[in-house]
């Protein structure tokens, strides 16, 4: 394992960097045959108590059987457009996932585009599952399941664009909670919990808290125990374009990571000293050499105590430039100083990542899914802690 960037000023800060593990992966190629990789997701799809893996690809949506990784079809050709995000979450505690999925993806269509379905398993969930259609705003691009203030689980949709939006302005994008029903066929209940900003990428809902990385900024919003909408606060701003990615880390010290611009070129560290901290706290840069920044996720992979990130980029549309993977720790707890380590060098072009146990060790794995080298791949992680 290449180490990148490594500094350290004082000479505590050398002495506690010298005890940190060394991040050591090893990647295994499960798909070399995906068209785009939109959205990249684990669950425990069959109930064998092993975490699958599940994929949004441009006309499929597919789920990987843990741990032979055989590749199974969900549901195919739902929209015209392309397929663009996944949830998968076990909800009713039977120890086996639900899915939700999201397609008819046209980022430039404000105003026809966009399909939210919930799928529906059979009683042999290797075979194609049944599509119910739920009612959706334009522009879906990412969606989770989450835990409810008032109970169970909801299904968080966040579009790219508000509802005719042309040169992301005009109005607010629509975050919608949706509530399945004991008959999913029936209808569901939605609420519109926001609709404020113009042009949303990603959210992260870790810590009961709705973060939302946004062209004005990267905001947080505390639910009421009644599921009621609290005030939303700004956290983070910017002047190069706003944030594409957010992820909350935490640990010894809480913080936030984030891609900025959209798509762009910066890792950037934002510390969190109160969940409930208002105003913008200023961002600090680590690393700013990504080309086409698309993925991201936060997780103590070293067993450390505190959350490292894991970021990766496509570098799409850019001529002889790499793509790959990177793992940023922090040194101390003060999380002043980082190491960054080189997962992939030039064999993923992350489309989208996610961390999961998947061979059941206690440490995290990486999962991505590569836009332009059209493979999904897992890295085993093999730290010796």
């Amino acid at each position: 394992m290449k180490t990148i960037v490594s500094i350290c000023v004082a000479a505590a800060g050398m002495a506690f960097a010298a005890d940190l593990p060394e991040p050591k992966f090893r990647a295994l190629t499960i798909d070399d045959k995906i068209q785009i990789g939109y959205g990249v997701a684990t669950a425990d799809v069959d109930g064998d108590g092993k975490p699958d893996i599940v994929l949004a690809d441009k006309t499929q949506f597919v789920w990987y059987r843990n741990p032979s990784w055989e590749k199974f079809v969900l549901a195919e050709n739902l929209t015209k457009q392309d397929n663009v995000c996944i949830a998968a979450r076990d909800i009713d505690g039977d120890g086996k996932a639900e899915i939700a999925v999201g397609g008819g993806w046209n980022p430039n269509d404000t105003t026809g585009s966009g399909a939210v379905f919930y799928l529906i398993a059979p009683k042999d969930r290797t075979q194609k599952w049944e599509a119910i259609a739920l009612p959706h705003v334009p522009t879906i691009h990412r969606m989770r399941w989450v835990e409810s203030p008032r109970g169970g689980f909801e299904l968080l949709s966040v579009p790219l664009h508000g509802y005719g939006n042309k040169n992301a302005e005009g109005e607010g994008v629509p975050i919608m909670a949706y509530r399945k029903p004991a008959d999913p066929r029936q209808p569901w209940e939605t609420n519109t919990l926001v609709k404020k900003w113009h042009k949303t990428h990603n959210f992260d809902t870790r810590g009961k808290v709705l973060w939302v990385a946004a062209k004005e900024g990267i905001y947080f919003m505390p639910r009421g125990r009644n599921g009621d909408p609290a005030p939303w606060i700004e956290i983070a701003t910017n002047g190069i374009g706003g944030f594409g990615e957010v992820r909350a880390g935490e640990g010894s010290l809480r913080f936030l990571a984030a891609i900025e611009p959209m798509h762009g070129t910066n890792v950037t560290l934002i510390p969190l000293e109160s969940p409930n901290m208002p105003g913008t706290v200023p961002g600090r840069v680590l690393d700013s050499s990504l080309v086409d920044g698309h993925g991201l996720a936060c997780g103590d992979l070293l067993g450390i105590g505190r959350d490292q990130i894991v970021a990766g980029w496509r570098a799409m549309g850019a001529r002889n430039a790499k793509v790959g993977i990177k793992l940023y720790t922090s040194l101390a707890n003060d999380l002043k100083e980082w190491r960054t380590t080189l997962v992939d060098d030039n064999g993923m072009a992350c489309e989208d990542l996610c961390l999961s146990d998947l061979n059941g060790d206690s440490k995290l794995d990486i999962i991505a899914a590569g836009r332009a080298t059209k493979n999904v791949k897992i890295y085993f992680n093999e730290s010796v802690r």
